[in-house]
């Protein structure tokens, strides 16, 4: 008998209806009734490289003194130590769609493929709106609560924009979205379905323009990067992703390596900081080693000497991980937990989504790729045969505009 797929779509909430209605302007229940509680140990924000203080604010324009010396760097969120908890966050649990908790399976017969000692997947897919996006989002919106905004805006024209368009209408939020031209007819359904405004620009220069715009009135607040040189997507939403490290220790115990789909590298660096938080409460001995998959050669480059504040662009299937940006965030993550970075191409990364689909796992294009950047590691022995390995599935293909993939 066939083993049930990894990633059966969740059935809490169902974000496929044609039309929803508007959301009162207080819905019952929702954040707007019950207002985010701000965890009391949260201290500001420090800058990712030179560790200088910053005050909690909407804004998301990175370290002025680094930026003074040519260096771009983001910030992160600070807190006071704290005995009780293992993996500090900026909010107390509260406003939630279910997001979190996903499951983490093992794969044992693509683990002898691979020649690795234990293999697993952990599924993002399995989140509200269908993809890790919603970890963040979630954080995200109750910043945007906290400070009393009223529009979450951001710039994707992927996993991000649903999973906003959806927190935002939940929590009684406007949204405004700033898509690249061309945006898939599925998520433009779904977003126009939720009430979140569209914006379409022909290229990243143009999205960001408007976000960064829109960021510096009264009451906006931009979830996602407006800077360019690109610094990363708000500081405290990236802090939404730290308990994935701390869900990968509790249901699998710690692994060796994990392999990540990157684009500017926030969820990757989330991931980073879980596991820092972890060591420095003393519940692990060291980092596991985090593999940043790329779809062309940014983050690589830059690991190989190249300007970190530099261009790579390059075309990718891969929609989810497309861009020519790297930031210090992802670069960050990488070094400090001795990992590095591995270009996949669309071609094979079809392969790996073709394997992944017989072991029963469907993932988008991007996710997929991080099979292959496992095979990439084994040959070169970056990874040992004795490893346990996670990947990290994203969303499932069901999200991804390339699928059905074309007949090898």
């Amino acid at each position: 008998m066939p083993r049930p797929p990894v990633n059966t779509p969740p059935s809490v909430l169902d974000f496929k209806s044609a039309a929803l209605p508007d959301p009162p302007a207080n819905p019952p229940g929702s954040a707007r009734t019950l207002p985010p509680v701000r965890n009391p140990r949260l201290q500001g924000l420090r800058c990712l490289r030179c560790d200088a203080p910053y005050p909690l604010t909407l804004a998301n324009d990175g370290c002025p003194a680094c930026r003074n010396i040519g260096i771009h760097a983001g910030l992160r969120a600070s807190y006071l130590p704290d005995s009780g908890s293992p993996v500090s966050m900026p909010y107390m649990p509260g406003f939630t769609l279910g997001e979190g908790g996903t499951p983490l399976a093992d794969m044992p017969e693509l683990a002898r493929q691979f020649d690795v000692a234990r293999l697993a997947i952990k599924d993002e897919s399995r989140n509200p709106t269908g993809s890790h996006k919603d970890r963040m989002t979630a954080v995200g919106v109750a910043q945007a609560l906290d400070f009393g905004a009223h529009t979450l805006v951001l710039a994707s024209s992927g996993n991000a924009a649903i999973s906003a368009a959806h927190y935002a209408w939940a929590a009684g939020l406007v949204c405004e979205v700033a898509t690249y031209e061309g945006l898939p007819a599925a998520y433009a359904r779904q977003l126009d379905a939720l009430g979140a405004r569209r914006h379409s620009f022909a290229d990243n220069a143009g999205r960001w323009d408007f976000v960064r715009e829109r960021s510096q009135q009264p009451g906006y607040f931009a979830l996602t990067n407006y800077r360019l040189p690109a610094l990363g997507s708000a500081p405290l939403a990236i802090e939404g992703y730290k308990p994935i490290a701390l869900e990968c220790l509790t249901d699998g115990g710690l692994p060796d390596h994990v392999v990540i789909p990157t684009a500017r590298g926030d969820l990757a660096w989330g991931i980073y900081a879980g596991f820092r938080d972890l060591l420095a409460a003393g519940r692990i001995s060291r980092l596991p080693r985090l593999w940043l998959v790329e779809p062309f050669a940014r983050l690589s480059r830059v690991l190989a000497g190249g300007a970190l504040n530099g261009m790579y662009p390059g075309d990718t299937a891969q929609f989810s991980t497309a861009g020519a940006t790297v930031t210090f965030l992802q670069w960050q993550a990488a070094v400090a937990s001795g990992g590095g970075a591995v270009v996949v191409s669309d071609d094979h990364a079809r392969a790996a989504r073709r394997k992944l689909t017989v072991a029963g796992v469907s993932a988008e294009l991007c996710a997929a790729a991080g099979l292959d950047a496992l095979r990439q590691l084994r040959e070169s022995n970056a990874i040992a045969g004795d490893a346990h390995v996670v990947l990290m599935l994203t969303a499932n293909a069901s999200r991804d505009p390339t699928w059905p993939d074309q007949a090898a």
